[in-house]
């Protein structure tokens, strides 16, 4: 991949929701050119109105948004780096607007991109025939915990210690750790796109969580998301990361516990057990509970998160009776049917591939006969 040159890379943002802010806030009180799209022209009235974002916070300041706009073309193509901020369900939407604009040396970087992100966003790319030679990535998480207080302006509430990243193919991840480092020097870099895929802390502590507490959300009921999570609900947490960790292992892949990360990613967290550590963590304080099951915890992390990491399972012959329950009790609550939607094997482009043939596609790109 051509390298950027050596010079402050302007930073195209594409969304507008709760982390789209905290970044173009953020990176802008840096000194960072910003440029950002949405698909909505009311999220962005008031972004263009100001001219930035405020931030509240753990940091504190105003960071300056040069565009902010509903045409993709002059955000796209000025973009050195291009950070997707958008919900996982809607990273091929994103692939699809981009393709037009895309040229050689560009870097995407979805930010989370959930499990299967990157591979689902790269495929995306090719079937619209886009022949520029970029780079797509993904972010294990997402860099801020954060949440919208009124338009253009953002609450940020933590901003994580070290975050995995990886390019795929992974032999271009050491450049776009390096590209990016001005931005954010705490991307480390993963060993490919299935460490940052099945390492989606998000796919353990949302989905069950609004399962195990349909009743209070549907009546409206005013709780915090985080502090809600009692000792059972802890407990189940864990099974659904222990299948994790074991589709992880099955692929070759050594990945912290949900409790190790939550240690190693945010400040001043305290005690042993994942129940004790997700409630002192300070950056989940004040995070309220949805108010409807119609929200991002199900229908982002079930068919981007468990759907895979259920399918990958299969595809390695380990069993995630947990992640299927959590699943299909979604899909009831919902009317959906996520098994087909989400990016089960098929929609990822892995069907028929053995453990050994997806490590080596994802390692060089190159997939097996």
């Amino acid at each position: 991949m051509p390298r950027l040159e050596r010079h402050t890379p302007k930073v195209a943002i594409l969304g507008a929701g709760h982390g789209a802010h905290a970044m173009a806030g953020h990176l802008g009180m840096e000194g960072i050119p910003i440029r950002l799209y949405n698909k909505f022209e009311e999220e962005i009235v008031a972004m263009r109105k100001q001219g930035g974002v405020t931030v509240k916070g753990v940091i504190e300041g105003f960071g300056p948004v040069e565009l902010a706009t509903i045409d993709p073309a002059p955000v796209v193509s000025w973009a050195d780096i291009l950070m997707v901020v958008v919900p996982a369900f809607a990273h091929r939407l994103m692939a699809e607007t981009c393709a037009p604009f895309l040229r050689d040396g560009q870097i995407l970087i979805l930010n989370p991109g959930r499990t299967g992100g990157a591979l689902e966003f790269a495929n995306a790319l090719r079937e619209r025939g886009v022949k520029a030679r970029v780079t797509v990535a993904e972010a294990q998480s997402l860099v801020y915990a954060c949440r919208l207080l009124r338009p253009a302006l953002v609450r940020i509430t933590g901003i994580k210690k070290q975050i995995r990243l990886a390019a795929f193919p992974a032999t271009e991840t050491a450049a776009v750790v390096e590209a990016v480092k001005p931005l954010y020097p705490q991307f480390a870099p993963a060993v490919h796109v299935l460490e940052t895929s099945l390492d989606n802390i998000g796919a353990v502590f949302h989905p069950s969580t609004v399962v195990l507490n349909a009743n209070r959300i549907e009546a409206g009921e005013d709780f915090e998301f985080y502090r809600s999570m009692t000792p059972s609900v802890t407990r189940f947490l864990e099974i659904i990361d222990q299948e994790r960790l074991a589709v992880a292992r099955a692929f070759g892949v050594e990945l912290d516990s949900a409790r190790e990360w939550l240690r190693k990613s945010y400040e001043r967290v305290a005690g042993e057990t994942l129940h004790e550590r997700i409630h002192s963590n300070p950056a989940y304080e004040g995070i309220k509970a949805p108010k409807s099951l119609g929200v991002r915890h199900l229908l982002e992390d079930v068919p981007t998160g468990l759907v895979p990491l259920a399918s990958l399972g299969a595809l390695a012959g380990v069993p995630t009776p947990a992640c299927r329950a959590v699943t299909d009790i979604s899909c009831g609550l919902l009317d959906r049917d996520f098994w087909d939607e989400g990016r089960n094997a098929h929609n990822l482009g892995l069907s028929g591939m053995s453990v050994e043939e997806i490590r080596e596609f994802v390692s060089t790109g190159v997939r097996g006969p």
